[in-house]
């Protein structure tokens, strides 16, 4: 089922790519990625980190909905989603994301209700990092999380936020033996800033 769902995001992407006579190299340069390592995810041999469907959306200029359910956002005037249904995006091992916003259209800002859950190898090892052009907000709800920007670590708690730059690499990983839940609010920077 998952591997079926990430050879229809392929497909979406390539086609995309196709659509908009870009080239593998173009688009593997937006990822920080060799041509060859791009090609296998756009062929579907490979999983996508959240930041590569976001630089890729931003490369082609589309939602991120574009991938992930195939179809643009319509609605411009509000989205309600109620508790729990959000669209879920398992991009990251061990993180499980609920798009809030999905069927919006023309958003600045993407905003997630993401878990965190507790992996005792990853608390003992380095963060995983990633960069995006823009900026973000993270806000704790529950757990703990220990975030790394930079050459900065810290541990986040209930109730604690944090607003970076994300053209920064950062990383995160829960903390204290528990799951944390947190909302990630992840804003594009305007062309031309």
């Amino acid at each position: 089922m998952m591997h079926e769902k990430i050879s229809e995001i392929a497909e979406r992407i390539k086609g995309l790519r196709l659509l908009l006579d870009l080239t593998p190299e173009e688009v593997a340069a937006v990822v920080n990625m060799s041509p060859d390592e791009y090609l296998k995810h756009e062929n579907g041999e490979r999983d996508f980190s959240f930041t590569f469907l976001y630089l890729i959306a931003g490369k082609m200029n589309v939602d991120m909905s574009e991938f992930l359910v195939g179809m643009m956002p319509r609605l411009s005037t509000f989205s309600l989603i109620k508790n729990g249904e959000g669209f879920p995006i398992n991009r990251r091992s061990g993180f499980q994301y609920l798009h809030l916003a999905y069927p919006f259209k023309d958003k600045i800002t993407e905003p997630f209700l993401v878990t965190a859950n507790y992996d005792e190898a990853l608390a003992n090892a380095p963060i995983a990092l990633s960069k995006h052009e823009g900026q973000e907000f993270d806000h704790i709800i529950s757990g703990k999380l220990r975030v790394k920007i930079g050459a900065h670590e810290m541990i986040l708690e209930k109730g604690d936020s944090i607003y970076y730059d994300s053209g920064i690499e950062h990383g995160m990983a829960a903390e204290g033996g528990e799951a944390c839940t947190f909302l990630a609010m992840v804003m594009k920077r305007e062309k031309g800033e």
